[in-house]
């Protein structure tokens, strides 16, 4: 019998039970995208020049994925190892494989029969592992199934690498690709749905590989990725277009523990506003609120973004600014890579210098940019829309002509004001000219002293009321319905008609408390249209 000295000292093996490690590692929080690029890191470390991406739907809606590559390709030690769960680190530590885990993890997230068939050389025997999860909670062991690759596998193999390296891997029993279940597995609807997450694959990919696809970048060696027969195409979101400004770059050296330094780059860029790029580039440029943030790259792959790392929200008007975070694998533990290489955590000093001095002036750049050309754009749309509302008040003016305004001096804004009983009052009134024919009693301006909203003026001898296009409360509430008559001729006769009140004020006393009044109610609107949509997103 053993005492209790020897059972605290005691080592036993304790395997995990292999049915259910395997069912657990399939909810790593794996999305279909991070899954495929984990599997097009192993093929660009394995120094691949092309990978084929296929996938396929049978007419029972049975789905297959096949990647792949004509990379170095393995030997029967290498891809048992390759199979096994924490399989060997790799030689390269700046490999974009990392963890040993990628490959099993990200595949068998969707799929319940995971085969990878490689050979080393063009003249080998191609052979072939599989996990099958079913076969495996039947055995309750684990146990790799290893043979010759089927012949459906080579001819797969020798359309990428002919006589040559290379490694193919294949996702069987699909079970989790697409986001529901159709009445009709393999109809029109789940191949719609099937042709969906193919598109967003390749804009993935085209985003996350960019510095590798495109062979202009020297940052990265060439890899051409296809996706069921198309080239992927490469999409940098610092594409230079005219109008883009770097605004802000750092260097930034860290000590490591071993008494070496690395270094990472951050880059700041505020883009042209999208109606001021051609419409050549527009496109490419892909101005959104959406693809706004910072990008963060390891050996120049995209792992992370575009978001903010939760420094601040998306909102538009950040959306001309791009960040471009940049390290390489040497930072890997100061920055705690996770293992999908799709998260990245900032110590607090990094994290605040960041947000709080880095991105500081660049925030301000981008803001200033998109204000200025929203507030150019809203006055040009509103130079027409008032005009319903002129004609309308026009027609009724005569009758709602109860006192009579006289110019006093027109520099100075001073006039005289008679009520219909005779009374008379001197007081300031704004006095301009019409901007444009007709344009006599709602006039919009870009901008109002003090932020008003709207101000009482005097236009060509006319009560006007002038509206500031500047002012949240128009961009928010009667940008998005200036194509609707009738709620801005409301909007515009409520202001006017204010206006017109004001100005039949004879006491001194009273003008003060509208004025005090068209103060406060702007400043009111202006915080209640706070958390209002924006209607300039994508500059629609």
């Amino acid at each position: 019998m053993s005492t209790v000295e020897e059972v605290l000292f005691e080592e036993i093996d304790n395997p995990p039970d292999p049915a259910r490690a395997m069912e657990g590692l399939r909810d790593t929080g794996y999305q279909f995208n991070t899954a495929i690029a984990d599997l097009i890191d192993n093929s660009i470390a394995a120094n691949a020049s092309l990978v084929d991406i296929q996938i396929e739907m049978e007419f029972d809606g049975t789905i297959a994925v096949y990647i792949a590559d004509n990379g170095c390709g393995m030997d029967r030690e290498t891809l048992v190892d390759a199979m096994k769960y924490g399989s060997p680190p790799r030689e390269d530590p700046a490999s974009l494989g990392k963890f040993g885990l990628g490959l099993k993890t990200a595949s068998t997230a969707f799929c319940r029969r995971l085969t990878v068939a490689s050979r080393p050389a063009g003249d080998a025997v191609t052979l072939s592992a599989t996990w099958d999860l079913d076969h495996v909670s039947e055995t309750r062991e684990w146990r790799l199934q290893l043979g010759k690759a089927d012949a459906e596998f080579v001819d797969r193999l020798n359309g990428v690498a002919p006589n040559r390296p290379g490694t193919l891997v294949v996702w069987q029993k699909v079970d989790r690709l697409l986001e529901k279940e159709y009445s009709d597995p393999g109809g029109t609807w789940a191949r719609r749905a099937l042709r969906k997450v193919e598109d967003n694959l390749r804009d993935h990919i085209g985003l996350v590989y960019q510095r590798f696809l495109d062979p202009d970048d020297e940052r990265a060696r060439t890899v051409r990725i296809l996706v069921n027969g198309n080239h992927v195409e490469a999409w940098d979101p610092f594409e230079p277009v005219p109008g883009s400004k770097l605004v802000a770059e750092e260097e930034v050296p860290v000590d490591m523990p071993d008494g070496t330094r690395a270094t990472f780059i951050v880059r700041a860029f505020v883009l042209p506003h999208r109606d001021e790029i051609p419409d050549n580039l527009r496109r490419r440029a892909r101005i959104s609120n959406e693809l706004q943030g910072i990008y963060v790259y390891r050996e120049q792959r995209l792992i992370h973004g575009p978001d903010w790392l939760g420094m601040f929200g998306k909102e538009p008007h950040l959306s001309l600014l791009r960040v471009e975070f940049s390290f390489d694998h040497r930072l890997d533990s100061a920055f705690h890579i996770d293992i999908k290489k799709s998260q990245i955590i900032l110590a607090d000093k990094l994290y605040d210098w960041l947000k709080e001095q880095f991105l500081g002036a660049p925030r301000r750049a981008a803001n200033d940019r998109y204000r200025r050309r929203r507030k150019e754009r809203t006055l040009a749309v509103a130079k027409s829309a008032h005009d319903a509302s002129n004609n309308a008040i026009a027609g009724k003016e005569r009758d709602l002509d109860t006192v009579a305004i006289d110019v006093i001096n027109a520099k100075e804004g001073t006039v005289r004001i008679t009520d219909e009983d005779g009374h008379t009052s001197i007081a300031r009134l704004r006095i301009v000219a019409p901007q444009k024919p007709g344009e006599v009693h709602v006039s919009p301006v870009d901008g109002l002293d003090d932020g008003l909203l709207w101000e009482p003026a005097l236009i060509d001898n006319h009560k006007a009321v002038r509206l500031n296009t500047g002012h949240p409360y128009y961009h928010k509430v009667y940008v998005p319905n200036l194509t609707e008559g009738v709620t801005v001729q409301g909007m515009d006769s409520l202001l006017w008609a204010l206006c017109v009140a004001e100005m039949k004020a004879l006491s001194f006393e009273t003008q003060r408390h509208f004025e005090e009044l068209r103060f406060e109610v702007s400043r009111l609107l202006r915080k209640l249209v706070a958390d209002l949509p924006d209607p300039d997103d994508n500059g629609e």
